[in-house]
């Protein structure tokens, strides 16, 4: 229900991801009438492996956490997550407000032992030619070390379960290569992950920059929240810019209309390759369950690719294999760290 544009999005998202993968059931969650309706309208309604459970609230964009969490106890959201709680999902799906989601989710699922703060962990395209994970994305926009140093642990383990990397390679995001470079709190972090590195737990690369996320320099880029929700939104919005450039430049007259005709091969494949609807599907790690989060503006191209995450995730088993070496890595109390009294980036 959640998102800008709710069933319209989700549903035929749903119907179109059900049809290519035959070992996937769905449980669609929200008002029934308005669910089976769209599904009415696509013919899907007697589609197998598509069930409807009825929720008789649901939390809009603009509802404050308080609502979210105690007032609207039958919502879309909460009932979607306690399927997951409860077993009876592998993995749940949403695009509604991200910080609700995040809030219902920890109170729900409750986090890992061990772990202070979810985070958002999505993946970007790099040249060469595999993904690039980056985390947070927003969960959490003010972080002290042993905060990062977690988010590098989980973004480890992720790596390691989805893409089979033994030992993923781990970048600190920085606004240089040098040690010396950053603030504080970076230069704490890099302390702790040098020392991980140093007895063989994680394999820290160091500090990384902004273009070393799409170049592939490491396999993770940690950062707070902060740097990379504007990161994220950033680099979507120039992807959106180029691709609106190439279109008009390419329709400014007969010549180049020519010239798009006989490149539109290389064209369709270019737009393919850096369109970020295919990366859509953030997952919140650090709970006792998998949630996917799709961004709020999803199509249900975009959408449908935030349910192949989930299922990808499933499907790997993820969740089993961040319990357990999450265990084991993840130190047993926060380590103690003094107060940074530097500025910002």
């Amino acid at each position: 229900m959640g998102g800008d544009h709710g069933p319209s999005v989700t549903i035929p998202a749903a119907i179109s991801f059900i049809k290519q993968e035959p070992d996937a059931e769905l449980i669609l969650v929200g008002l029934e009438d308005v669910i089976r309706a769209e599904l009415k309208k696509y013919k899907a309604d007697a589609l197998p492996r598509l069930t409807v459970l009825h929720a008789s609230e649901q939390v809009t964009m603009d509802d404050p956490l308080e609502v979210a969490l105690r007032r609207k106890k039958d919502s879309s959201m909460r009932v979607a997550i306690e399927q997951v709680k409860n077993s009876t999902a592998r993995a749940c799906v949403s695009a509604g407000n991200t910080a609700a989601l995040m809030a219902v989710s920890r109170y729900v699922l409750k986090t890992m032992s061990g772990v202070d703060r979810p985070a958002i962990c999505s993946i970007l395209p790099n040249q060469k030619g595999g993904p690039t994970y980056m985390l947070d994305l927003g969960a959490n926009v003010d972080c002290e070390p042993h905060h990062l140093h977690q988010f590098a642990i989980m973004g480890s383990v992720l790596v390691s379960a989805m893409e089979g990397i033994e030992r993923p390679t781990i970048g600190l995001l920085n606004v240089g290569t040098e040690d010396i470079k950053g603030n504080e709190v970076v230069k704490l972090t890099s302390k702790l992950l040098q020392a991980d590195h140093d007895r063989g737990a994680l394999n820290f690369y160091g500090n990384v920059e902004g273009n070393d996320i799409f170049k592939g320099t490491t396999d993770i880029v940690v950062c707070d929240g902060f740097v990379g929700n504007v990161t994220l939104k950033a680099i979507e919005g120039l992807a959106r810019y180029f691709k609106l450039v190439l279109t008009s430049e390419f329709k400014r007259n007969p010549i180049t209309m020519l010239g798009a005709l006989i490149a539109r091969t290389a064209l369709k494949a270019i737009g393919n390759r850096l369109n970020p609807s295919r990366f859509n599907g953030a997952s919140l790690l650090g709970l006792r369950g998998l949630v996917f989060k799709s961004h709020g503006g999803a199509d249900a191209y975009s959408f449908e690719w935030a349910i192949r995450r989930a299922h990808e995730a499933a499907k790997n088993d993820v969740q089993a294999h961040l319990a357990s070496m999450i265990a084991e890595l993840m130190p047993r109390t926060p380590v103690e760290e003094p107060q940074s009294t530097s500025s910002s980036i």
